[in-house]
């Protein structure tokens, strides 16, 4: 398994792809972290202030607006041995389909670990400084921030492998690449603004990702930050056994 995972980190290192998608995490993290600080306390801004501890929450939990980035870098990444038609040698390598599956599940876990820890780097960077010249304190040893970035890094480690499950389970990777587009940022808001549906709407990955990292939801009923971890984990886990259970029954070719 160790060589498996080797030789996915080899195949993700071959191209500039996972450098451009972390370029893009971080400039969207960026862009999201300085909007909130510049707004910050504007009329009609209805986010929490930034003297708060709901409103820094807010601010750190800014990190992981990369997670579909790092689902698309997961969805590619398995989506491409059947579109390259590398998946033949590598199966023929490794004729237990489900070892390569594993190996991609477990190494875009890291790879999401790793985008996280970035995202949550550049925006202390960004925050501290910002916050301080407005003098406002921030801790980041306190209980709900330190929280937060724990559910930033979670988020992000989820969305790797649920990407390379979408991927496993669609193989075509324009249709999951855009597919999961569609219903991140499309879909899931939609179904969300519908009061309608709220009970059951903060079970779907978008509400369970902002409970998790603690984003402020003004009358939204969200879950406890354990169990939004739990249903993701359970979208990850669910979409990667379908992924191989596919990857396993499937002609290559």
């Amino acid at each position: 398994m160790i060589r498996l995972i080797h030789a996915e980190f080899r195949k993700l290192t071959s191209t500039t792809l996972w450098w451009w998608l972390l370029l893009g995490s971080l400039a969207v993290t960026a862009l999201f972290v300085s909007l909130s600080i510049a707004f910050d306390g504007s009329t009609g801004n209805p986010t929490p202030l930034l003297s708060t501890l709901d409103g820094q929450r807010n601010i750190l939990s800014a990190a992981s607006s990369g997670t579909a980035l790092v689902g698309i870098l997961g969805a590619i990444a398995m989506t491409a041995e059947f579109r390259h038609l590398t998946a033949t040698p590598t199966f023929l390598a490794t004729p237990h389909r489900g070892r390569v599956v594993a190996a991609k599940l477990i190494t875009y876990m890291m790879v999401g670990f790793g985008f996280g820890l970035a995202c949550l780097a550049l925006t202390i960077a960004i925050a501290l400084p910002w916050l301080s010249a407005k003098d406002i304190t921030v801790s980041l040893t306190a209980p709900g921030l330190s929280l937060t970035a724990l559910g930033v890094l979670v988020v992000m480690t989820i969305y790797g492998p649920l990407g390379v499950g979408i991927g496993a389970l669609v193989r075509n990777q324009v249709a999951a690449v855009v597919g999961l587009l569609v219903y991140l940022f499309v879909l899931d808001p939609a179904l969300t603004a519908i009061p309608a549906l709220q009970s059951g709407i903060r079970y779907l990955p978008g509400p369970a990702s902002s409970a998790l990292t603690g984003r402020a939801t003004p009358n939204f009923p969200i879950l406890p930050a354990w169990g939004a971890g739990l249903v993701l984990a359970g979208y990850a886990l669910v979409l990667a056994v379908l992924g191989a259970r596919f990857a396993l029954r499937r002609d290559v070719t």
